[in-house]
């Protein structure tokens, strides 16, 4: 590896984002792996992790469209409060759209989504947004969310060194926004990019 100038990304030292001894009501697994939908919006898979940096660690919580494996919203923060990481993220998600048909969101069961603030939150859409919650300790059952962040770090965050937040928000918000929503290539989509899997269905649409 040396002779060839090939060096390992070494596995980064684990901070955990997930708090799940709580008190409050944990929703069932409505997904259950079921990772294949017909519809943009009938199911949201969530979840969060870190980035470190110099200045100290920052939180990246994505909301993720299983249709087309869009991230349609997400948010970084120096804390791990529902307001400032699922909160903002969601207002991000649901900014430009009326929801009109049934939705899941699905997640862990961390703190901030069982929290009342955020479920609260859901239950104000009046049965139209159905939570959903991995089972406990099993990372599979929310494989798309954990597919997506080793992507991130893998593929961008472990080849950077951010010596301020700044920084890492800055070179996440290019690679969410102007990579891989619009750029990278999926297999599960046909090696489309997300760009082109919409517009081939905007004109099948079109033509139905």
């Amino acid at each position: 590896m040396k002779a060839n100038y090939l060096f390992a990304i070494q596995k980064r030292k684990f901070k955990a984002t997930t708090n799940s001894n709580h008190n409050y009501p944990i929703a069932p697994n409505l997904l259950n792996q079921n990772f294949k939908v017909g519809r943009p919006n009938q199911v949201w898979v969530s979840d969060i992790t870190y980035i470190r940096t110099k200045q100290g660690w920052i939180y990246l919580t994505v909301i993720i469209d299983l249709f087309n494996g869009k991230v349609v919203g997400w948010a970084l923060s120096e804390d791990l409060t529902t307001n400032n990481t699922i909160i903002k993220a969601w207002q991000m998600a649901t900014k430009n759209i009326v929801l009109t048909q049934p939705l899941i969101f699905h997640s862990d069961r961390g703190i901030q989504y069982a929290s009342y603030t955020f479920t609260n939150l859901l239950e104000s859409y009046n049965g139209l947004v159905k939570q959903s919650m991995s089972r406990k300790g099993n990372c599979w059952d929310n494989a798309v969310a954990e597919s997506f962040f080793k992507s991130l770090k893998v593929e961008w965050v472990y080849r950077h060194n951010y010596s301020l937040k700044s920084q890492a928000e800055l070179s996440i918000f290019g690679w969410i926004e102007t990579w891989y929503n619009k750029k990278r290539r999926h297999s599960f989509l046909g090696n489309k990019t997300i760009k082109e899997f919409e517009l081939d269905m905007y004109n099948t649409k079109l033509a139905a």
